[in-house]
């Protein structure tokens, strides 16, 4: 599956994901009605989303914008509920996650919501957004 490298020209992360998070917030309330608020909940409701877009079985390429976007939703609400900031990965960091951008927590940690958004679809319900946010969230306050 494609990944966001190479899309995301001279624009910043922080300035990136919000954009990309928006997107997927205006698309999901204007196709199927749905309302995605930031909150941590809210990921529950994505993780379905996903859930049901798998089940449709389309072609990789051209669920990897909106994924992108699902994961860039989730970077969105580890910013504003547990203030994560979004990271411009380094080449090394590119290298292990696949994608330029990510968050980063208060202890330091990089995480990777874009490429979690990618795994969500491969793999189902093993790699949930919300258990992923909780995941970030313990372990940056361990």
């Amino acid at each position: 599956m494609q990944h966001v490298s190479g899309t995301t020209g001279n624009i910043p992360a922080h300035r990136l994901g919000p954009r990309l998070a928006a997107d997927v917030v205006a698309m999901a309330r204007e196709g199927a009605g749905l309302r995605l608020d930031y909150s941590p909940r809210s990921l529950a409701l994505v993780d379905r989303i996903i859930d049901g877009i798998r089940r449709e079985h389309p072609p990789a390429d051209a669920v990897t914008p909106a994924l992108t976007r699902f994961g860039a939703y989730t970077g969105e609400v580890l910013h504003r509920a547990a203030g994560a900031l979004w990271v411009d990965f380094d080449l090394s960091q590119q290298d292990v996650f696949g994608q330029p951008f990510g968050v980063r927590t208060a202890d330091g940690q990089v995480w990777n919501p874009l490429g979690k958004a990618v795994k969500r679809y491969d793999n189902g319900p093993a790699d949930s957004l919300r258990l992923f946010y909780l995941a970030v969230v313990g372990g940056a306050r361990m």
